[in-house]
């Protein structure tokens, strides 16, 4: 049995009992630095998604942040950037969009739009983005057409020459490497909170997410269209990497 979950996709978390969790903890997201404690390197998996994207990206007029939150990666996105740009906020959770909408327009974002939804079911704009980032959101998909169809959708929502920037948990493809790499988050999540915060961590990923292998993601990206690849970073049960249209 796969260390990451023992949980079967039928009885994972609902949209409704994700969005509840959510709507509970706007605050400790709205901190560029700590948000994502539980995460292995999320300033730095942040840092470099944003840089990519200004890096691959020769001009941003639009961006779409995927899971939002509090916004920090669009806030991030617009420090790196150096200009406005409009920008569409998508999440479950309304808290945390009227704060990521507060928070990207005290940063000097242009137009901005909310999206209350799933990426699966919302009416977004085809081809309109020139970036997408989706940030600690895609470990909520499930079985391997709901991963097909994300990605499809992203790849379509994307302007030619777009570019698309993830940071997430993963999975591995070899047992005996997700073993050793969920002892290796273990002892990470021990040293931050002690053990009852580790349990407290995993339970919420046994209940709520069904990560894949970055390995996975990368090649289904080159299925879906998208012309080049990218593997930015990597540390243990989590990866920062992108795609260009």
């Amino acid at each position: 049995m796969d260390p990451m979950s023992t949980t079967p996709l039928a009885r994972k978390s609902t949209n409704a009992e994700i969005r509840a969790r959510f709507d509970n903890d706007v605050e400790r997201f709205t901190h560029l630095e700590t948000g994502q404690s539980a995460t292995i390197d999320a300033p730095l998996a942040m840092e470099l998604i944003t840089r990519a994207a200004v890096s691959a990206t020769v001009d941003i007029g639009r961006v779409l942040d995927i899971g939002c939150g509090a916004g920090n990666n669009t806030v991030k996105l617009r420090q790196v950037y150096g200009r406005n740009f409009d920008v569409d906020l998508l999440d479950l959770s309304h808290p945390m969009m009227i704060k990521a909408e507060e928070r990207v327009i005290r940063a000097g974002a242009n137009k901005v739009q909310l999206w209350q939804n799933d990426l699966r079911e919302a009416d977004l704009p085809t081809a309109s983005f020139d970036v997408i980032l989706a940030a600690a959101v895609l470990h909520h998909l499930r079985d391997d057409a709901d991963w097909q169809s994300a990605f499809t959708r992203i790849y379509r929502l994307l302007k030619p020459g777009g570019s698309v920037w993830i940071t997430d948990l993963v999975s591995h493809e070899m047992p005996a490497v997700q073993a050793m790499m969920w002892h290796r988050y273990g002892e990470y999540l021990s040293e931050l909170g002690g053990e009852d915060y580790r349990e407290q961590v995993f339970a919420y990923i046994d209940k709520e997410d069904s990560p894949r292998p970055v390995t996975y993601q990368l090649a289904l990206l080159k299925e879906v269209g998208f012309s080049q690849v990218e593997l930015l970073h990597k540390n243990s049960c989590f990866a920062a990497f992108g795609a260009i249209k």
